[in-house]
């Protein structure tokens, strides 16, 4: 039942991207188009998940028992760049379409705060392993649904008659407001 919760937590009430407003610049930038958004919630799946899994060990196991926690963050961007590195290596070789789509938004999941902020939430929280992965996941999947649903949601605008002067960004933006709003709605469920 614990684990329900944090999902459900993760996914609608406490959204990495609509509610605690991390990772916006993957969710605005890589958002023009759902095959891209989907990719791009795959890789980042991947790195939280793993990202999330060394930095607890190396909290758990290096920075706690030698006294120093101070070095965390620092540590924990290493970790996050190298595993992007690797994910860039992985997808330049098995799907290089994807690669192509993503571009230069691929690297900047080194900077996504929100891999950062799942890393750095896990020990906040003082979830053990098995919590911790999940939590990493629940968070990739409620970024996931929050960049393809708002990737949908762009497209279908494409489509439409938007007037001259909200075409783009302004639209985009309004958007993503309105689809934090609705996913407001999910306050109180857990």
């Amino acid at each position: 039942m614990e684990y329900i919760l944090i999902i459900i937590g993760a996914v609608f009430v406490n959204n990495i991207v609509l509610a605690h407003f991390l990772g916006i610049c993957p969710f605005i930038g890589v958002s023009s188009k759902v095959s891209t958004s989907t990719g791009m919630s795959g890789a980042v799946m991947f790195v939280m998940t793993l990202a999330t899994v060394v930095t607890y060990l190396i909290y758990k196991f290096i920075l706690v028992p030698f006294e120093i926690t101070f070095l965390q963050t620092i540590s924990y961007i290493l970790v996050i760049a190298a595993l992007v590195q690797m994910v860039e290596i992985i997808l330049k070789k098995v799907s290089p379409a994807l690669y192509q789509a993503l571009g230069i938004f691929l690297p900047l999941i080194t900077t996504n705060c929100a891999v950062l902020g799942v890393a750095l939430l896990t020990v906040q929280k003082d979830l053990n392993l098995l919590e911790g992965v999940v939590f990493a996941i629940a968070n990739a999947i409620g970024f996931g649904l929050a960049i393809i649903l708002f990737a949908g949601i762009r497209e279908h605008l494409d489509l439409m008659g938007v007037p001259k002067g909200m075409q783009g960004a302004p639209v985009a933006l309004i958007t993503a407001g309105i689809l934090a709003l609705a996913f407001m709605g999910f306050a109180g469920l857990v």
